[in-house]
């Protein structure tokens, strides 16, 4: 079994479950960071001790407060890690199972698992402990319910960024020329209109400001 775990998460009641799920399986040394640049500090810390930390348990929100956080996401804090230690094992352990976001995740290639936090994810986080440390990957069965949907929703580069530009301020026109000038396509004004149209239907939202607020809560843009 793993001999030193770090766990990124901001809540304290979650901290302490998943400290008993670890503590069950005989994990000698857990460390506990509640905001990113914290468990980031503590990785490079323990890196540069010759005594690196083998898995990261990381949830993928952190709420903002008084601090500045230079990174302030899960999905972040994992890109940043994996791409620094390669050979460090990543559970995601999140509420958030939006298709969108589980799928950009697996594709990446910087996670190992994926555990939801619902009513069995505290049993569902032992056995993906259970898999990771034999070398396999893990998703709890509802995350792998979204994977196996045959509509999985999955945005392309053209709808994320018509819609982070329209949260940047930017009009139909000027979103058109800004996928221009970076050769997004299709790029005409027609386009944009006929897809954001077609995304408020997808997430239910009433209005271009509700589909942003939807996209931004999902963590999409």
């Amino acid at each position: 079994m793993f001999k030193k775990v770090l766990v990124a998460e901001d809540m304290d009641s979650i901290n302490h479950a998943v400290a008993s799920v670890l503590k069950e399986l005989n994990i000698p040394e857990v460390a506990h960071a509640q905001y990113c640049d914290k468990a980031w500090l503590l990785a490079k810390k323990a890196a540069q001790d010759g005594q690196p930390f083998e898995l990261l348990i990381c949830d993928l929100s952190f709420k903002e407060d008084h601090r500045e956080e230079k990174i302030r996401s899960g999905k972040e804090l994992i890109a940043i890690l994996k791409s620094e230690y390669p050979d460090l094992k990543v559970l995601v352990n999140s509420i958030e199972d939006h298709p969108q976001t589980v799928k950009e995740l697996w594709n990446s290639g910087t996670i190992d698992g994926y555990v939801c936090k619902d009513r069995r994810g505290l049993m569902e986080l032992k056995e993906g402990l259970l898999k990771l440390e034999k070398g396999e990957t893990y998703n709890s069965p509802s995350i792998q319910k979204v994977l196996n949907q045959n509509n999985l929703l999955v945005l392309n580069d053209f709808e994320i960024n018509i819609v982070k530009f329209l949260a940047n301020g930017l009009t139909q026109d000027q979103i058109e020329q800004e996928l221009k000038s970076k050769n997004i396509k299709p790029s005409s004004k027609s386009a944009i209109e006929k897809r954001l149209k077609d995304l408020r239907e997808e997430f239910n939202a009433n209005t271009n400001p509700h589909l942003i607020s939807i996209m931004k809560d999902l963590q999409l843009i």
